[in-house]
């Protein structure tokens, strides 16, 4: 089968997002539409403008979506990128909860294109995978998506053809709520983070082929070593720790990929000068539906001055969460609430995790207005954990490390699950009484080291409670996987019968990404049987987040919240870590499962999942 993203013939150059293309003239009014183009229609509606971050007024069942090319530029980059409409991100799409929906996408480019509904519930014929669910849309011609909307919240669609989304065919989607939503808000903003460069989507891949620290220019040299001594305690351990880095052929400064080198982040279309605002009146909720639908980047947000209350994640409604920051991962979607007091702007600082740069925008009482941004934190280096030697400290070695004693961090499934292990005297004991369920599990057992397998992570931990690297102890309340609860039940409370075992495996160094030591064309798919509950556990041996997307099905979070597990989308996978999630194969088909950092899964982070 030939890889599904790729779609060769006829890419352009491609620039993001100025202009009227970026909405780069438009400040965000209050309560309000705007003409846009007659290529983005809700049947029966106006144009809406895609860039400004205001939802559409009322929910559409039926749109016309026209994708094409538009020269748009930003921030000096221009490029005749594939938009949906015209703008880059696209018009934002609002429907409701319970409703069949119809969209009619037509392609104008001279290659085939797609739209995939990320974490809509659709039948695989709609999902909009080519050469999985459908055969795409050729050039010249209209594919109607037809689906019935199970769920309600804050979702993404973008292309799954030809690396287009990198170039900017993306958009939002919303939701409404069958009930009265209970988090209901005075305004409502969509907040769409991506990166805009001018450099094509295979120049990059085979950049990072030809050498895999081509975007970083960060790194560690001799005037950082006193430093890195202070730290590690001695300047042997800091010594150790550099040798050891040098051993893996990686750079601990190496935390994403490309960088700020050639992105500029962009928030709604806009690039950082460009500086787009929300306003509001003092004492209103505001809510704000932020989605990272970045090719590359994980993002660090917080808006200074301002508390920020956690009550969605991917779609789904939590028990609300008081923080200061949080990071988003690609992919993932998170809404807040806001409830700014004083009459003063407040900046949306969100800054990539490598801290190479940042998008920004403003909420103000005014248009015009722009609030001061906080000072870029210090860029996070890799560390022992990221490497998968569990929480062995710079220097130390297996020996150094005590395994007897505190037992409390220990995972325990089945019937000794929550059991608390601290202090427990284990000698003598009869086990054979506590009954564990029965569970097939599919175990490949450590991938090999070899060419497309750099390292195994010896000792991985959970690092769910973990906010993750760069944002340990930084001051601030920082949001977790262990925080989110679901405000209900799941919907399936049977324990797994099966357990699937997958390391997340690459070689930075030949830039090759795979499941267990193996890039997608040399893997078979997953098959899970229809009705089927299965626990997936991910072990990260790469020393790089993955965020890991399936089609399809919805992935509970194994969390420590019990019933109450999140439902997502898409799973953040920490380097050297270890975590899992349930999944009921309730919907038959083909479905795709990858890695969302498109480079990361177009050279080979990607299987295939067949439900029947």
């Amino acid at each position: 089968m030939t890889f599904p993203s790729r779609f060769r013939g006829g890419l352009t150059r491609r620039r993001f997002v100025t202009g009227i293309g970026a909405g780069g003239l438009l400040a965000a009014l209050p309560r309000t539409s705007h003409a846009l183009s007659s290529t983005a229609v809700p049947l029966g509606g106006s144009p809406l403008r895609a860039s400004s971050g205001i939802i559409p007024p009322t929910p559409f069942n039926r749109w016309d979506l026209k994708v094409g090319h538009t020269r748009i530029s930003l921030d000096g980059k221009t490029m005749h990128a594939p938009t949906v409409g015209g703008t880059v991100p696209g018009p934002i799409l609002r429907f409701k909860q319970g409703d069949t929906v119809s969209i009619n996408v037509t392609n104008t480019l001279d290659e085939p294109t797609s739209i995939h509904w990320h974490g809509i519930r659709t039948p695989a014929n709609m999902d909009g995978v080519p050469g999985l669910s459908f055969g795409g849309i050729a050039p010249g011609e209209t594919f109607t998506y037809r689906f019935k909307l199970h769920q309600s919240g804050t979702y993404w669609y973008h292309s799954h053809s030809g690396m287009q989304e990198a170039m900017g065919l993306y958009g939002a989607m919303v939701i409404d709520p069958r009930r009265p939503d209970p988090n209901a808000c005075d305004r409502d903003y969509v907040i769409f983070l991506a990166e805009w460069t001018d450099v094509m989507p295979h120049d990059i891949v085979s950049n990072l082929k030809m050498q895999d620290d081509y975007y970083v220019f960060r790194q560690r040299t001799a005037a950082s070593f006193p430093k890195e001594a202070r730290e590690a305690g001695s300047a042997g351990a800091a010594l150790t720790d550099r040798l050891a880095w040098s051993k893996m052929r990686m750079a601990a400064t190496d935390i994403a990929d490309v960088s700020g080198a050639i992105y500029t982040y962009t928030l709604n279309g806009h690039a950082p000068d460009m500086n787009w605002n929300g306003l509001f009146r003092p004492g209103e909720k505001v809510r704000l539906r932020f989605i990272n639908g970045s090719t590359m980047t994980f993002f660090d947000i917080r808006i200074p001055g301002l508390e920020m209350l956690v009550v969605q994640a991917d779609g789904n409604d939590i028990e609300p969460i008081p923080v200061d920051e949080f990071r988003i991962g690609v992919a993932e979607t998170y809404d807040v609430i806001v409830q700014p007091k004083d009459e003063r702007a407040y900046a949306i600082f969100a800054q990539s995790e490598d801290r190479t740069g940042y998008a920004r925008g403003t909420l103000a009482p005014r248009e015009g207005m722009i609030a001061p941004l906080p000072p870029m934190d210090p860029r996070p280096v890799r560390t022992m954990v990221d490497m998968g030697m569990g929480n062995m400290k710079s220097g130390e070695s297996m020996k150094d490390m005590d395994m007897s004693g505190d037992m409390s961090g220990m995972k325990m499934d089945g019937d000794m699950a929550g059991m608390d292990m601290a202090g427990m005297n284990m000698k003598g004991m009869d086990m054979s009484h506590m009954a564990m369920p029965k569970m097939e599990v599919d175990d490949p057992g450590p991938p090999p080291i070899n060419v497309e397998n750099q390292m195994r992570a010896m000792m991985p931990i959970d690092r769910t409670g973990s906010p993750g690297d760069g944002l340990e102890n930084n001051g601030r309340r920082v949001l977790n996987y262990k925080q989110l609860r679901a405000t209900r039940p799941g919907a399936d409370l049977r324990p797994p019968t099966r357990e699937i075992i997958l390391h997340l495996t690459g070689n930075m160094e030949r830039y090759i990404w795979g499941f267990n030591g193996r890039k997608f064309s040399e893997s078979g798919p997953i098959r899970l049987k229809l009705g089927e509950r299965v626990r997936f556990t991910l072990i990260n041996d790469t020393m790089m987040e993955h965020p890991i997307h399936l089609h399809g099905l919805w992935s509970e979070l194994e969390n420590g919240q019990g019933d109450y597990r999140p439902y997502k989308h898409t799973i953040i996978s920490q380097p050297g870590s270890k975590l899992s999630y349930l999944v009921t194969a309730d919907t038959p088909g083909m479905w795709a499962y990858h890695c969302h950092l498109m480079y990361h899964m177009d050279l080979g982070m990607f299987r295939t999942v067949i439900v029947a």
